[in-house]
């Protein structure tokens, strides 16, 4: 699969087509391309000076200065790390059957978003917007969401939006990517007539948690006691209906869960899943909570990849690291799961043990360039990798749970003692 990717990435085509001008990369020069591509792909965290002197060391090419890249990153079209991504989870969906794991045949998706802090920048903030902290000082931020296989591990679909732009908006975006034997989950921000309306147009189904008082229809649903029930729902009444293509006399049909949870407390569950014989209403609960992945993901994504610390201040820098973080969760992914897979079969002690998240980012850097520039074969690095990542597993303890402290951000002070988890980048 990697060897698919470095083929692409040296290929004439993808420098053409995501190159911003005709006349780029035309002359021969230190940083090509695709020598550029893999540069910004090795987690550049640390000074500038510091990345470049450790980068010409591994490939052994002439050193470049700030400058040099700064410049030539400029002719690089951000989406160009998306191409590669895709090429990567294609690869795995079709070529790779017996490795995916489906749910009852459908690839598992989740959406969730967060907001991420961005560069203080004009440019950044005319294009984002700002929020107030706790400070009530203003600082530039974005509005982050993702489409992500909760099962296999790899991001979908990723994008950077606007403050005012909102998560619904964002998520029906995602729905161009997705395929006839999805199932998307969302948290309770997302229900609404529009959401479910695409996914039925689109023959994508969903399943989404609500809040009790979403509706009238919710509310005496609940009230009756029933675990299972199949309502049509309408357009909300002050909902707009501007450029829609449905009308306020439309309706849905959509099958509403009720879940009893251990605390006592009742949760409410929308889904295109109709048919009670092939989806009876006890697997709701475990069902919904397999979209913890993606909050698993965006912990990797903002404190292992540590994707707000960005190399460049313009936003066309700012994309380019987006989507390369992506990239690359997705190539440790592919690295991580055939070990772990491994580990999970051969295991014979108290305790599953699987790869080091964390450390596993780590142990990439660098070895990214291995992957794609050196002349190494590419099963040997893979091997020296697995090795490595063999060295620093961790227990797998199920059934862990936590109590949930709602407002723990909002009144966090300075921990007493030094967190657990170093950095590996």
């Amino acid at each position: 699969m990697v060897e698919k990717i470095r083929e692409h990435l040296f290929s004439e085509q993808l420098k053409f087509q995501f190159r911003m001008n005709e006349k780029d990369f035309t002359r021969d020069r230190v940083l090509t391309f695709s020598t550029t591509l893999v540069f910004m792909m090795n987690f550049l965290r640390k000074s500038l000076a510091i990345e470049i002197y450790s980068f010409v060391k591994n490939i052994n090419i002439r050193s470049f200065s700030k400058s040099a890249f700064v410049q030539s990153r400029k002719k690089i079209d951000p989406r160009v790390f998306k191409e590669l991504s895709q090429v990567l989870t294609h690869e795995f969906y079709t070529d790779n059957d017996e490795s995916v794991k489906l749910w009852k045949g459908f690839r598992l998706l989740a959406v969730d978003g967060t907001r991420i802090s961005l560069p203080d920048t004009k440019e950044l903030r005319s294009i984002y917007g700002a929020t107030k902290n706790q400070t009530k000082t203003t600082v530039a931020q974005a509005r982050l969401s993702v489409l992500y296989d909760v099962l296999n591990n790899y991001v979908i679909d990723g994008k950077l939006g606007a403050l005012s732009t909102g998560e619904k908006s964002l998520a029906i975006d995602h729905l161009q990517t997705t395929q006839s034997n999805d199932l998307v989950i969302y948290d309770r921000g997302y229900p609404s007539f529009d959401l479910i309306y695409e996914h039925l147009q689109l023959e994508i189904d969903c399943l989404i948690r609500a809040k009790i008082s979403f509706n009238a229809a919710t509310q005496k649903f609940i009230a009756s006691g029933k675990y299972s029930s199949i309502i049509d729902m309408k357009p909300g009444k002050n909902v707009s209906l501007k450029n829609k293509t449905y009308s306020k006399n439309d309706s849905i049909k959509v099958r509403l869960i009720r879940v009893d949870l251990a605390d006592g407390t009742t949760e409410l569950l929308m889904t295109t899943l109709l048919c009670s014989k092939n989806y009876p209403t006890g697997i709701f609960k475990d069902l919904y909570f397999k979209r913890w992945g993606v909050e698993n993901f965006y912990d990797e994504l903002k404190n292992k990849i540590k994707v707000e610390l960005f190399s460049g201040y313009s936003n066309q820098c700012i994309l380019q690291d987006f989507y390369a973080a992506l990239f690359i969760s997705n190539i440790q992914t592919l690295m991580v799961t055939e070990l772990n897979d491994e580990l999970q079969e051969n295991q014979t002690t108290k305790y599953k043990y699987k790869v080091n998240s964390n450390l596993s980012y780590g142990f990439l850097k660098d070895r990214i360039v291995e992957l794609f520039l050196s002349n190494k074969d590419i099963d040997t690095v893979f091997s020296e990798l697995k090795d490595i990542f063999r060295k620093h597993l961790i227990p797998i303890r199920p059934n862990r749970s936590f109590e949930r402290h709602k407002d723990k951000y909002r009144n966090r002070v300075k921990p007493k003692v030094t967190k657990n988890q170093r950095n590996a980048l």
